[in-house]
């Protein structure tokens, strides 16, 4: 009895992963017509038992293989959740249908139309693989959907290299099977010995490519162009077309030897200290270099293979050099360094190829293009030891933090704006005493920085935080948590950071009040109806009071509907006019639009109407925001008793009657820190001013009087001289 529980036991932990996998696919293919995927084709055979596949049958024979992509690569979103799609490829390797059948994703759920992103999806149809692999990826253009960023990227990212894994374990194409990927090789930084020309030439530290008239002639005429024939390199046969080097200046020891002590200085400080460069050299009639980059600031002419990974190098990442240094070097007519960007996932350890691209003008402006490689491998004495291999995970890991860190580097701008902004909001927080001394100076600061979160992070870069972040975060770590889904959007997952750190030091105002693009939007037209004389209502204390709690109502039932539903509580927290007036700027149907009009119309005549007693994120922050360490808004004794100066001008009534500040409701606007300095209203000021005068004026007729009166006789003992 035991014994067969426990083989039973065995038998279910192994069949599980298989059942799981397989039950989606047929699930997700018992909804989809065969035609859909592969055009022509009447059903599906059934699934592998070896891979995670089912043939599409057309007349009885399989016309393709259906897949789907979840089950190869990772494809969580910005939900949290996988994003299931299932493709079909060709046996010559080409995406033949491809459609998007399942996912949580809130910006598609309640923000872009299904049948937008579904059409983008069915684009993928037509792309070759065996392109892709020789591309590394990106051999089709990537079609952005504005809003949905991190969602198209993971879509467009698990289709290719599913795609390919596909393809690679069917051998469909002609595509070899994918060998298991072994921990990357790494570079010994401690060896660092200077050589001559010589030994890096033997060795293999310099790799060489030379071709020959004859040879690049003989090489176009294989091609059979009558064209390219006809217009053959003029000259000597034997005469050098191109002699071309390359090296990897980055490991120590070549780049000492290449460049010398300075300049291998100042190329680790360009690149940092585990970054990756490539000396590349050339001498002869033709030029490695071209003039694309010089007017559009790509080197066109070469490229570096690794893999299904291809690397082109932009003017960016160029640098001159004068000479090499290493004793017996040749003279080259051209000498440059390219650095390779840090989001390529290079490998040193690994054989690459330098292809040069080879053009010929076959007319005015007709050119015909052969290719050569230039193969290179790092000599062994340069790597450190292998480490023994990790799990099958690490391949995975590693490509989905090439794809996050693709998205980083692609938005460093908009990264670096919003760095700019943090920075300054710090500086006007922790100098608000100097900053809100000057009442017209200030009020002029603080309009051009929300107009700059409205513009700059709200309806360009879209950074928008919303209650629906807040589910997809309790979500993921009921689920399983991980970075990868978050870091899609770095400029989310900074501002999420930064309010973080905010709560701690100055509450929820920080973000409600300066960063939050709706918010800005709200106080931006607001001002605007104060200048064409739009009447401004006041709710009454005990109404405003009583409406507060509203917005933590809705906060907590999103939250509850959440544990039993994300998607269903995804689609309630459509009460957030975000997505309609901030990521879609309006472009949605017309309840929407309405909805969110009808805030920004309550706004004209009440300040910040939806933040007061409506938003469910600003209730979200205001909980954790009493944990808050420091009170930096200054107050007077005299606030509240009697004087209701602040209470009165309080652009959101966050002060009570008695002249507390509820930090609960404040959005940090620092309007009562202007009064707190203003002699022409602060009842405080302007008694301390005139006291202040008082004793100015009596001063000066002490000194006046002083300064008039007759000097005091003076008194001598008589007989002194």
């Amino acid at each position: 009895m035991t014994r067969g529980f426990i083989v039973g036991l065995l038998l279910w932990l192994w069949v599980s992963p298989h059942a799981a996998w397989a039950s989606d696919l047929t699930r997700f293919l018992a909804a989809l017509s065969p035609e859909t995927l592969v055009p022509g084709a009447t059903g599906y055979g059934p699934l592998r038992a070896d891979l995670p596949v089912a043939p599409v049958l057309k007349g009885g024979e399989t016309a393709g293989w259906a897949f789907l992509t979840s089950d190869f690569v990772g494809t969580t979103g910005y939900s949290g959740k996988p994003i299931h799609v299932v493709a079909a490829i060709s046996p010559d390797a080409v995406l033949t249908g491809v459609r998007l059948v399942e996912h949580s994703e809130p910006i598609v759920l309640i923000g872009i139309p299904d049948a937008k992103m579904r059409r983008l999806t069915e684009s993928y149809a037509g792309i070759d693989l065996k392109l892709e692999a020789v591309e590394g990826g990106s051999a089709h253009d990537l079609d952005i959907i504005s809003g949905a960023t991190v969602t198209v990227m993971v879509i467009d990212d698990s289709v290719i290299r599913a795609g390919l894994k596909v393809a690679r374990a069917l051998g469909l194409g002609g595509l070899a099977p994918e060998a298991a990927a072994g921990p990357a090789r790494e570079v010994d930084r401690g060896k660092r010995e200077a050589l001559d020309w010589a030994v890096l030439a033997g060795d293999g530290s310099v790799r060489a490519l030379a071709l020959d008239v004859s040879q690049v002639n003989a090489a176009f005429e294989a091609t059979g162009d009558p064209k390219a024939i006809a217009r053959p390199e003029r000259g000597a046969p034997e005469e050098t077309f191109i002699d071309l080097r390359a090296a990897l200046a980055s490991v120590p020891s070549i780049g000492l030897s290449l460049l010398g002590e300075a300049e291998y200085a100042n190329l680790v400080e360009w690149i940092g200290e585990d970054g990756h460069a490539l000396l590349v050299a050339g001498r002869g009639r033709y030029s490695f270099k071209g003039s694309g980059y010089v007017r559009g600031g790509i080197f066109d002419r070469i490229q570096l293979i690794q893999g299904d990974r291809s690397i082109r190098f932009f003017d960016r990442d160029h640098k001159r050099l004068g000479e090499i240094a290493a004793g017996g070097a040749p003279a080259f007519t051209e000498l440059d360094l390219f650095r390779i960007p840090a989001d390529a996932a290079f490998r040193p350890g690994e054989p690459w190829r330098l292809q040069l691209l080879v053009q010929r003008a076959v007319g005015a402006v007709d050119k015909r293009f052969l290719t050569f490689d230039l193969g290179y491998r790092l000599p062994e004495r340069y790597l450190l030891p292998p480490v023994a291999p990790t799990a099958a995970e690490a391949g995975e890991a590693e490509a989905k933090a090439a794809l996050w860190q693709r998205v980083w580097h692609d938005r460093r701008f908009e990264i670096a704006g919003l760095a700019a902004m943090l920075a300054m909001l710090t500086a006007i927080f922790f100098f608000q005493r100097q900053v809100t001394r000057n009442a017209r100076l200030y009020f002029w600061l603080r309009m051009g920085f929300l107009t700059a979160t409205l513009f700059f992070l709200g309806w360009y870069a879209n950074a928008q935080l919303s209650v629906v972040n807040l589910m997809a975060l309790f979500g993921s770590l009921r689920t399983g948590f991980a970075w990868d889904a978050f870091l899609l959007d770095p400029l989310v997952f900074i501002l999420w950071f930064s309010v973080a750190a905010a709560l701690i030091f100055w509450g929820r105002g920080a973000y409600c009040g300066w960063l939050c693009p709706f918010g800005a939007l709200q106080e931006l037209t607001n001002k605007a109806a104060r200048a064409l004389r739009v009447p401004q209502w006041e709710l009454p204390w005990g109404l405003h009071e009583r409406l507060w709690p509203v917005k933590y109502v809705l906060f907590l039932g999103l939250f509850g509907i959440s544990l039993a539903s994300i998607p269903l509580a995804e689609t309630f927290a459509e009460v957030e006019p975000f997505k309609t007036a901030i990521v879609l700027k309006f472009a949605r149907e017309w309840p929407f639009v309405l909805f969110a009009v009808s805030l920004l119309a309550a706004g004209l005549f009440v300040e910040r109407f939806f933040c007061r007693y409506l938003c469910p994120l600003g209730a979200a922050l205001a909980i954790p925001a009493r944990v808050r360490m420091f009170a930096w808004l200054r107050r007077y004794h005299e606030c509240g008793h009697p004087c209701q100066l602040c209470a009165n001008e309080c652009p959101v009534q966050a002060i009570h009657p008695t002249g507390e500040i509820n930090p609960n409701e404040c959005v940090n606007c620092l309007h009562c820190q202007v009064l707190y300095q203003s002699t022409a209203k602060c009842p405080v000021c302007i008694k301390r001013q005139r006291s202040r005068e008082r004793l100015a004026r009596s001063a000066g007729a002490l000194s006046a009087a002083l300064a008039g009166a007759p000097n005091p006789p003076t008194s001598r003992k008589e007989g002194s001289p």
